[in-house]
Protein backbone atom coordinates (compact mmCIF):
# COMPACT_ATOMS: atom_id res chain seq x y z
CA UNK A 1 0.00 0.00 0.00
CA UNK A 2 1.16 3.35 -0.97
CA UNK A 3 -0.58 6.19 1.10
CA UNK A 4 0.70 9.87 0.00
CA UNK A 5 1.41 12.53 2.78
CA UNK A 6 -1.37 14.26 1.28
CA UNK A 7 -3.60 14.02 -2.56
CA UNK A 8 -6.43 15.90 -3.35
CA UNK A 9 -7.70 13.71 -5.74
CA UNK A 10 -10.39 12.17 -3.93
CA UNK A 11 -11.92 15.26 -3.01
CA UNK A 12 -11.41 16.65 -6.90
CA UNK A 13 -12.75 13.69 -8.40
CA UNK A 14 -16.03 14.32 -6.13
CA UNK A 15 -16.56 18.05 -6.84
CA UNK A 16 -15.39 17.60 -10.79
CA UNK A 17 -18.63 18.56 -12.22
CA UNK A 18 -19.09 22.10 -9.44
CA UNK A 19 -15.25 22.90 -10.10
CA UNK A 20 -15.33 22.74 -13.88
CA UNK A 21 -18.80 24.71 -13.89
CA UNK A 22 -17.14 27.02 -11.83
CA UNK A 23 -14.66 27.54 -14.50
CA UNK A 24 -17.00 27.55 -17.55
CA UNK A 25 -19.25 30.26 -15.77
CA UNK A 26 -16.34 32.56 -14.91
CA UNK A 27 -14.60 31.63 -18.62
CA UNK A 28 -18.29 32.86 -20.55
CA UNK A 29 -18.77 35.60 -18.45
CA UNK A 30 -15.09 36.94 -19.60
CA UNK A 31 -14.81 38.94 -16.05
CA UNK A 32 -12.10 38.09 -14.24
CA UNK A 33 -11.21 40.70 -11.63
CA UNK A 34 -13.31 41.90 -9.13
CA UNK A 35 -16.62 40.84 -10.36
CA UNK A 36 -19.48 39.02 -8.91
CA UNK A 37 -17.86 35.44 -7.91
CA UNK A 38 -15.54 37.57 -5.95
CA UNK A 39 -18.46 39.35 -4.40
CA UNK A 40 -20.62 36.46 -3.88
CA UNK A 41 -17.89 34.30 -2.08
CA UNK A 42 -16.60 36.94 0.18
CA UNK A 43 -20.38 37.31 1.46
CA UNK A 44 -20.38 33.80 2.18
CA UNK A 45 -16.99 33.04 3.50
CA UNK A 46 -17.70 36.02 5.59
CA UNK A 47 -20.85 34.36 6.87
CA UNK A 48 -18.71 31.13 7.35
CA UNK A 49 -16.51 33.10 9.52
CA UNK A 50 -19.36 34.08 11.70
CA UNK A 51 -17.53 37.68 10.45
CA UNK A 52 -19.61 41.12 8.93
CA UNK A 53 -16.75 41.50 6.28
CA UNK A 54 -14.49 39.74 3.78
CA UNK A 55 -11.47 40.90 1.62
CA UNK A 56 -10.40 38.94 -0.98
CA UNK A 57 -6.60 39.14 -1.70
CA UNK A 58 -3.80 37.48 -3.91
CA UNK A 59 -2.52 34.93 -0.89
CA UNK A 60 -2.70 34.38 2.48
CA UNK A 61 0.29 36.70 3.59
CA UNK A 62 -1.43 39.16 1.94
CA UNK A 63 -4.39 38.83 4.47
CA UNK A 64 -2.01 39.21 7.28
CA UNK A 65 0.01 42.17 5.93
CA UNK A 66 -2.95 44.28 5.01
CA UNK A 67 -5.22 44.92 8.41
CA UNK A 68 -1.71 45.66 9.94
CA UNK A 69 -0.71 47.73 7.52
CA UNK A 70 -4.44 48.60 8.24
CA UNK A 71 -4.29 49.21 11.35
CA UNK A 72 -0.92 51.60 11.35
CA UNK A 73 1.01 49.09 12.21
CA UNK A 74 4.80 49.71 11.44
CA UNK A 75 8.10 50.83 11.72
CA UNK A 76 9.14 50.81 15.24
CA UNK A 77 6.52 48.92 16.25
CA UNK A 78 6.77 45.24 18.09
CA UNK A 79 3.57 42.61 17.00
CA UNK A 80 3.67 39.37 19.51
CA UNK A 81 4.21 35.75 17.90
CA UNK A 82 4.65 32.42 18.21
CA UNK A 83 7.92 31.34 18.23
CA UNK A 84 6.47 27.79 16.61
CA UNK A 85 4.87 28.86 13.02
CA UNK A 86 5.40 29.24 9.59
CA UNK A 87 7.68 32.26 8.19
CA UNK A 88 4.86 33.76 7.11
CA UNK A 89 3.42 35.15 9.91
CA UNK A 90 6.76 36.78 10.86
CA UNK A 91 6.77 38.01 7.53
CA UNK A 92 3.51 39.84 7.69
CA UNK A 93 4.95 41.77 10.63
CA UNK A 94 8.22 42.18 8.81
CA UNK A 95 6.27 43.72 5.68
CA UNK A 96 5.02 46.52 7.14
CA UNK A 97 8.28 47.71 8.95
CA UNK A 98 7.57 46.14 12.36
CA UNK A 99 9.57 43.83 14.70
CA UNK A 100 7.79 40.26 15.64
CA UNK A 101 8.25 39.17 19.04
CA UNK A 102 8.25 35.59 19.84
CA UNK A 103 6.35 33.99 22.46
CA UNK A 104 6.36 30.31 23.17
CA UNK A 105 4.19 27.88 22.28
CA UNK A 106 2.17 25.16 24.82
CA UNK A 107 4.13 22.13 23.56
CA UNK A 108 1.76 19.79 23.48
CA UNK A 109 -1.11 22.00 21.46
CA UNK A 110 1.83 23.59 19.94
CA UNK A 111 0.04 26.77 20.01
CA UNK A 112 0.89 30.25 21.71
CA UNK A 113 1.23 30.23 25.75
CA UNK A 114 -0.84 32.71 26.93
CA UNK A 115 0.99 32.83 30.21
CA UNK A 116 4.25 34.11 28.22
CA UNK A 117 2.51 36.70 26.33
CA UNK A 118 2.72 39.51 29.06
CA UNK A 119 6.11 39.44 29.65
CA UNK A 120 7.12 40.11 26.21
CA UNK A 121 5.14 43.25 26.43
CA UNK A 122 7.02 46.71 25.93
CA UNK A 123 5.82 50.35 24.91
CA UNK A 124 6.30 49.40 21.58
CA UNK A 125 3.89 46.56 21.29
CA UNK A 126 1.00 47.44 19.37
CA UNK A 127 -0.86 44.22 18.36
CA UNK A 128 -0.72 40.15 19.16
CA UNK A 129 -1.18 37.90 16.30
CA UNK A 130 -2.02 34.04 17.62
CA UNK A 131 -2.02 31.27 14.84
CA UNK A 132 -4.18 28.46 14.77
CA UNK A 133 -1.61 26.42 14.32
CA UNK A 134 -2.36 22.61 12.38
CA UNK A 135 -6.34 23.57 12.91
CA UNK A 136 -5.83 23.54 16.50
CA UNK A 137 -7.59 26.71 18.13
CA UNK A 138 -5.67 28.93 20.95
CA UNK A 139 -7.19 29.63 23.77
CA UNK A 140 -8.14 32.76 22.80
CA UNK A 141 -10.08 34.07 26.12
CA UNK A 142 -6.88 34.92 27.62
CA UNK A 143 -5.21 36.74 24.81
CA UNK A 144 -8.22 38.53 24.23
CA UNK A 145 -8.05 39.66 27.93
CA UNK A 146 -4.41 40.42 27.90
CA UNK A 147 -4.91 42.59 24.68
CA UNK A 148 -7.78 44.50 26.24
CA UNK A 149 -5.66 44.99 29.22
CA UNK A 150 -2.66 46.26 27.52
CA UNK A 151 -4.67 48.22 23.87
CA UNK A 152 -3.75 45.72 21.80
CA UNK A 153 -4.83 44.67 18.54
CA UNK A 154 -5.50 40.97 17.40
CA UNK A 155 -5.29 39.74 13.93
CA UNK A 156 -5.86 35.91 14.05
CA UNK A 157 -3.72 33.43 11.96
CA UNK A 158 -6.33 31.23 10.45
CA UNK A 159 -4.56 30.19 7.33
CA UNK A 160 -4.83 26.59 9.11
CA UNK A 161 -8.11 26.81 10.97
CA UNK A 162 -10.86 27.50 8.04
CA UNK A 163 -13.79 26.31 10.65
CA UNK A 164 -12.62 25.32 13.54
CA UNK A 165 -14.38 26.53 17.01
CA UNK A 166 -12.89 27.60 20.42
CA UNK A 167 -16.36 27.70 23.14
CA UNK A 168 -18.72 27.17 20.04
CA UNK A 169 -17.25 30.51 18.25
CA UNK A 170 -15.54 30.05 15.19
CA UNK A 171 -11.66 31.31 14.66
CA UNK A 172 -11.53 34.71 12.96
CA UNK A 173 -14.48 35.77 14.49
CA UNK A 174 -12.43 36.90 17.81
CA UNK A 175 -9.77 39.62 17.05
CA UNK A 176 -9.74 43.01 15.00
CA UNK A 177 -9.11 40.94 12.43
CA UNK A 178 -8.58 37.38 10.82
CA UNK A 179 -6.18 36.45 8.09
CA UNK A 180 -6.89 32.96 5.84
CA UNK A 181 -4.77 31.54 3.16
CA UNK A 182 -6.42 29.69 0.66
CA UNK A 183 -3.17 28.00 -0.47
CA UNK A 184 -4.45 24.49 -2.50
CA UNK A 185 -3.30 22.10 0.44
CA UNK A 186 -5.26 24.32 2.90
CA UNK A 187 -9.08 22.51 4.03
CA UNK A 188 -10.55 25.14 1.84
CA UNK A 189 -7.94 25.30 -1.11
CA UNK A 190 -8.18 27.10 -4.13
CA UNK A 191 -6.63 25.89 -7.57
CA UNK A 192 -3.51 28.32 -7.28
CA UNK A 193 -3.25 30.76 -4.68
CA UNK A 194 -5.69 33.22 -2.82
CA UNK A 195 -6.39 34.46 0.66
CA UNK A 196 -9.01 36.76 2.58
CA UNK A 197 -8.52 39.06 5.39
CA UNK A 198 -12.41 38.93 7.45
CA UNK A 199 -13.47 41.64 9.97
CA UNK A 200 -16.69 43.17 12.14
CA UNK A 201 -15.11 46.46 11.65
CA UNK A 202 -16.69 47.86 8.62
CA UNK A 203 -13.82 50.93 8.46
CA UNK A 204 -10.89 48.62 8.59
CA UNK A 205 -12.45 46.49 6.01
CA UNK A 206 -12.86 49.46 3.46
CA UNK A 207 -9.20 50.08 4.33
CA UNK A 208 -7.84 47.00 3.40
CA UNK A 209 -9.86 46.56 0.30
CA UNK A 210 -8.42 50.23 -0.54
CA UNK A 211 -5.04 49.08 0.54
CA UNK A 212 -5.04 45.28 -1.98
CA UNK A 213 -5.85 47.57 -4.67
CA UNK A 214 -3.27 49.68 -5.11
CA UNK A 215 -4.81 52.24 -2.54
CA UNK A 216 -7.78 53.22 -4.26
CA UNK A 217 -11.38 53.19 -3.42
CA UNK A 218 -12.43 54.04 -6.62
CA UNK A 219 -10.84 54.06 -9.94
CA UNK A 220 -7.90 56.00 -10.15
CA UNK A 221 -8.41 57.90 -6.76
CA UNK A 222 -5.49 56.38 -4.44
CA UNK A 223 -6.26 57.77 -0.83
CA UNK A 224 -3.10 55.18 0.30
CA UNK A 225 0.10 53.79 -1.36
CA UNK A 226 -1.02 50.20 -1.36
CA UNK A 227 -0.74 46.93 -3.03
CA UNK A 228 -2.14 44.73 -5.60
CA UNK A 229 -3.34 41.85 -4.17
CA UNK A 230 -6.84 41.09 -5.19
CA UNK A 231 -8.85 37.35 -5.00
CA UNK A 232 -9.34 36.82 -9.16
CA UNK A 233 -13.01 35.87 -10.12
CA UNK A 234 -11.77 32.21 -11.19
CA UNK A 235 -10.34 31.28 -8.00
CA UNK A 236 -12.87 32.68 -6.02
CA UNK A 237 -15.42 30.78 -8.18
CA UNK A 238 -13.48 27.74 -7.22
CA UNK A 239 -13.79 27.94 -3.97
CA UNK A 240 -17.50 28.70 -3.81
CA UNK A 241 -17.71 25.31 -5.04
CA UNK A 242 -15.46 23.90 -2.65
CA UNK A 243 -17.13 26.19 0.69
CA UNK A 244 -20.89 24.52 1.32
CA UNK A 245 -18.76 20.95 1.46
CA UNK A 246 -16.77 22.56 4.21
CA UNK A 247 -18.01 21.34 7.21
CA UNK A 248 -18.80 18.07 6.01
CA UNK A 249 -15.07 17.30 4.73
CA UNK A 250 -14.00 18.98 8.01
CA UNK A 251 -15.86 16.62 10.16
CA UNK A 252 -14.17 13.66 7.96
CA UNK A 253 -10.84 15.42 8.69
CA UNK A 254 -11.72 15.12 12.47
CA UNK A 255 -12.96 11.15 12.27
CA UNK A 256 -9.80 10.32 10.68
CA UNK A 257 -7.70 12.41 13.73
CA UNK A 258 -9.97 10.53 16.25
CA UNK A 259 -9.04 7.34 14.43
CA UNK A 260 -5.41 8.33 15.00
CA UNK A 261 -5.69 9.31 18.54
CA UNK A 262 -7.44 6.47 19.86
CA UNK A 263 -5.63 4.05 17.56
CA UNK A 264 -2.04 5.08 17.95
CA UNK A 265 -0.42 3.92 21.32
CA UNK A 266 3.33 3.42 20.58
CA UNK A 267 5.00 5.58 23.34
CA UNK A 268 7.87 6.33 21.20
CA UNK A 269 5.22 8.58 19.84
CA UNK A 270 3.71 11.60 21.09
CA UNK A 271 0.25 12.75 19.97
CA UNK A 272 -1.47 16.27 19.56
CA UNK A 273 -3.32 17.09 22.59
CA UNK A 274 -6.89 18.28 21.85
CA UNK A 275 -8.70 20.78 24.53
CA UNK A 276 -12.35 20.05 25.56
CA UNK A 277 -13.50 22.93 24.33
CA UNK A 278 -12.05 23.36 21.04
CA UNK A 279 -13.02 21.47 17.61
CA UNK A 280 -10.07 21.70 15.15
CA UNK A 281 -10.05 21.17 11.55
CA UNK A 282 -6.99 19.09 11.13
CA UNK A 283 -5.49 20.73 8.65
CA UNK A 284 -2.24 18.73 10.27
CA UNK A 285 -1.96 15.73 12.30
CA UNK A 286 1.35 16.78 13.91
CA UNK A 287 3.15 14.18 16.22
CA UNK A 288 6.44 14.12 18.19
CA UNK A 289 9.08 11.63 18.25
CA UNK A 290 12.53 12.24 19.68
CA UNK A 291 14.00 9.93 16.75
CA UNK A 292 12.66 11.55 14.11
CA UNK A 293 14.92 11.12 11.23
CA UNK A 294 14.50 7.25 12.13
CA UNK A 295 10.74 7.09 12.10
CA UNK A 296 10.38 9.41 9.00
CA UNK A 297 12.82 7.14 7.23
CA UNK A 298 10.62 4.20 8.60
CA UNK A 299 7.39 5.25 7.16
CA UNK A 300 8.92 6.28 3.96
CA UNK A 301 10.37 2.50 3.87
CA UNK A 302 6.68 1.46 4.47
CA UNK A 303 5.62 3.80 1.63
CA UNK A 304 3.58 6.50 4.13
CA UNK A 305 4.35 10.14 3.32
CA UNK A 306 5.23 12.70 5.96
CA UNK A 307 6.14 16.27 6.37
CA UNK A 308 8.03 18.45 8.81
CA UNK A 309 6.11 21.31 9.84
CA UNK A 310 8.60 23.21 10.55
CA UNK A 311 12.11 21.72 10.39
CA UNK A 312 14.38 25.34 11.04
CA UNK A 313 12.36 27.93 13.63
CA UNK A 314 11.78 30.94 12.57
CA UNK A 315 14.59 32.35 14.72
CA UNK A 316 17.12 30.49 13.54
CA UNK A 317 16.40 31.02 9.75
CA UNK A 318 19.34 33.54 8.36
CA UNK A 319 16.64 35.83 6.99
CA UNK A 320 16.20 36.42 10.78
CA UNK A 321 19.27 36.49 12.09
CA UNK A 322 19.39 40.31 12.46
CA UNK A 323 16.89 39.62 15.70
CA UNK A 324 20.18 37.89 17.36
CA UNK A 325 17.97 35.21 18.89
CA UNK A 326 20.46 32.86 19.59
CA UNK A 327 19.58 28.58 19.75
CA UNK A 328 18.53 27.70 22.88
CA UNK A 329 16.47 31.11 23.51
CA UNK A 330 13.48 29.16 22.27
CA UNK A 331 13.45 25.84 23.28
CA UNK A 332 10.17 24.55 23.04
CA UNK A 333 10.05 25.89 19.55
CA UNK A 334 13.63 24.26 18.62
CA UNK A 335 12.33 21.14 20.43
CA UNK A 336 9.38 21.36 18.43
CA UNK A 337 11.22 21.78 14.84
CA UNK A 338 13.36 18.87 15.73
CA UNK A 339 10.38 16.03 16.83
CA UNK A 340 7.63 17.08 14.55
CA UNK A 341 6.37 14.64 12.14
CA UNK A 342 3.24 15.21 9.95
CA UNK A 343 1.25 12.10 9.25
CA UNK A 344 -1.15 11.74 6.05
CA UNK A 345 -4.18 13.45 6.32
CA UNK A 346 -6.36 14.41 3.88
CA UNK A 347 -10.36 14.53 2.95
CA UNK A 348 -11.05 10.93 1.39
CA UNK A 349 -8.54 8.39 3.08
CA UNK A 350 -9.96 4.89 3.00
CA UNK A 351 -10.28 2.64 6.20
CA UNK A 352 -7.68 0.51 4.27
CA UNK A 353 -5.39 3.37 4.86
CA UNK A 354 -5.87 4.91 8.06
CA UNK A 355 -5.51 1.38 9.61
CA UNK A 356 -2.26 1.19 7.43
CA UNK A 357 -0.68 4.08 8.94
CA UNK A 358 -1.87 3.19 12.37
CA UNK A 359 -0.60 -0.17 11.95
CA UNK A 360 3.05 0.65 11.36
CA UNK A 361 3.05 3.71 13.43
CA UNK A 362 2.24 1.10 16.02
CA UNK A 363 5.00 -1.67 15.04
CA UNK A 364 7.65 1.25 15.43
CA UNK A 365 10.68 0.40 17.31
Amino acid sequence: MNIPFVSFKPMEKELDAELRAAFNRVFDNSWYIDGKEDAAFEESFAGFCNSKYCVGTGNGLDALVLPLKALGIGEGDEVIVPSNTYIATALAVTYVGAKPVFVEPIIDTFNIDPTKIEEKITDKTKAIMPVHLYGQPCDMDPIMEIAKKHNLYVIEDCAQAHGATYKGRVVGSFGDAAGFSFYPGKNLGALGDAGATVTNDEELAKKVRALGNYGSDYKYHHIYKGNNTRLDELQAAFLSAKLPHMDRMNEERRRIANRYLSGINNPLIVLPFVREDVVPVWHIFAVRCEDRARLERYLSDNNIGTNKHYPIPIHMQECYSDLNIKEGQLPIAEEISATELSLPMYYGMTEEEIDYVIEIVNNFK
